[in-house]
């Protein structure tokens, strides 16, 4: 039997480099602990009647508000909003940017070929004359791959992927505030209708006086002062109802153009809609923990924090040489020549390597290690603000809530007021100002709990915005297209 005798491997130095790809320069990217660790993962410090801490946000919390309606125009806003068109379309383009970034990772290829016809110059025993008429053709194939031996590639890639969710975090922001703000359009709409309701009936009432007080001085039994004190508040209450309709219109038309309609094309459900929405369920607003996984604020710094962090790998591989593999062929042949076909070929390592240039490269990695400085920081204010807001809409909503509770008890009060005052006019045991001072507590009751319903309406809603749900239906989607295995 033969012997075997080892060869020679002439592509050893390939080999080692192949293994040493994986070496990634720069540091690895870990998420900073002010996100982690408590007190800021811990329980709200506010607390507020309504919400429960046991169960984190629904991503449909507007449906909290068991109202079809306002489904309706949810789901209309997330469709026509020019503004969440942008995001998506930021969104495409940093997708594009992460594939263009894998492509590193395959070789770059360049061919050529083509034929002509002509005539020649031909040596002829020492002197040069015209050659024969002639095809010639040619062809060309070259292909080149660069090593990652320093990581460069590796964390580009790394960086296009974190710029890549960051984006996705920017349109989950986009799609919060959309919901947030038709939600808030819609209860202002319905509350201000309220409000309006209350003021025509304020002026109504004041009407009722008025024509009471007119057949009385008629009768001798009223003095003209007394009349015109009933008319002062016939005007007032007709004064307080403009600047009600002209918000109320405004928010109509806010929310036609959150759900892409002109203002002439507002919804008649929210034009016929006369009382601010309601919770049917306590509100789960879970803990610091979900807040910051949830918030999408929080998500965005967080990876744009990781994708410059991954470009100080990209600036110190600029330090060091790129070596790539290359291999070219070319094809020559022409039909008058005095050879056959021609055929070459080459095969073997480039190195480059920008010695004039290395200071420019360290500058470069002092740049990239300043801005993930700036990134932690700004990442660390934004985990401040987030649960900042959070505790803030907390407390906000909290008095809002106690303040038309009393204001409740203060309506019913002035309502029992008048009435023991108004049969008492007409009976004629008191005189019409006292008449009058309860019917203008009636009145100002009322309006005050109209408009503190309204706060109510639009603080609920910051308080949902601050918490940060809305939008993870986009999220699979999002998940699908950047948490994509590495190639």
């Amino acid at each position: 039997m033969r012997k075997l005798t080892r060869k020679p491997i002439r592509f050893a130095p390939l080999l080692v480099a192949g293994l040493l790809a994986g070496c990634m320069s720069g540091p690895d990217y870990r998420q900073p602990a002010s996100a982690t660790v408590p007190p800021a993962t811990g329980p709200f410090v506010s607390q507020a009647p309504g919400v429960t801490p046991a169960a984190e946000l629904p991503a449909d919390w507007w449906r909290l508000y068991d109202d079809p309606a306002l489904d309706t125009m949810i789901e209309a806003a997330l469709a026509a909003n020019t503004d969440l068109r942008v995001a998506d379309a930021n969104l495409r383009r940093a997708r594009a940017l992460l594939s263009e970034a894998r492509a590193g990772r395959y070789p770059s290829t360049t061919s050529s070929g083509g034929a002509t016809w002509g005539r020649g110059q031909t040596s002829q025993g020492g002197s040069f004359g015209s050659g024969d008429e002639q095809w010639t053709e040619q062809a060309g194939f070259a292909a080149a791959w660069e090593v990652d031996l320093f990581g460069r590639v590796g964390r580009a890639i790394e960086a296009a992927r974190a710029d890549t969710a960051s984006v996705a975090a920017a349109r989950d922001a986009v799609r919060v505030a959309v919901v947030a703000e038709t939600t808030r359009a819609w209860s202002q709409a319905c509350a201000l209708g309220e409000s309006l309701a209350v003021a025509r009936s304020s002026h109504s009432l004041t009407q009722d006086s008025y024509r009471i007080v007119e057949a009385q001085q008629h009768a001798g039994s009223a003095s003209t002062l007394d009349l015109e004190r009933a008319g002062t508040a016939v005007a007032q209450a007709r004064a307080a109802i403009a600047p009600i309709e002209g918000q109320r219109r405004a928010a109509l038309f806010e929310l036609a153009a959150l759900i892409g309609r002109t203002p002439s094309e507002v919804p008649a459900a929210a034009s016929g809609c006369m009382h601010a929405p309601e919770l049917r369920r306590p509100i789960p607003i879970g803990d610091g923990g979900a807040l910051l996984r949830r918030r999408p604020d929080v998500r965005q710094a967080e990876r744009t924090l990781a994708a410059d962090t991954a470009r100080i790998g990209v600036a110190i591989a600029d330090l060091y040489p790129r070596i790539s593999l290359g291999g070219a062929a070319n094809y020559l042949h022409s039909d008058k020549g005095n050879t056959g076909p021609a055929l070459s070929f080459s095969l073997g390592p480039l190195i480059s390597w920008s010695f004039p240039n290395i200071a420019v490269a360290r500058s470069r990695v002092r740049q990239a290690r300043a801005t993930a400085e700036a990134d932690l920081a700004g990442f660390d204010g934004v985990v401040l603000t987030a649960l900042k807001e959070t505790e803030q809409a907390l407390s906000t909503y909290a008095a809002a809530l106690d303040e038309r509770s009393a204001l409740v008890e203060a309506r019913d009060r002035a309502e029992r007021a008048f009435r023991l005052a108004d049969l008492r006019y007409r009976a004629g045991s008191i005189s019409y100002l006292d008449q009058i001072v309860a019917q203008t507590s009636l009145t100002d009751a009322r309006a005050k709990l109209a408009d503190a319903n309204l706060r109510v309406a639009s603080d609920r809603v910051s308080l949902f915005k601050a918490l940060g749900g809305g939008w993870e239906d986009g999220k699979a989607l999002a998940a699908a297209d950047i948490k994509q295995p590495r190639p």
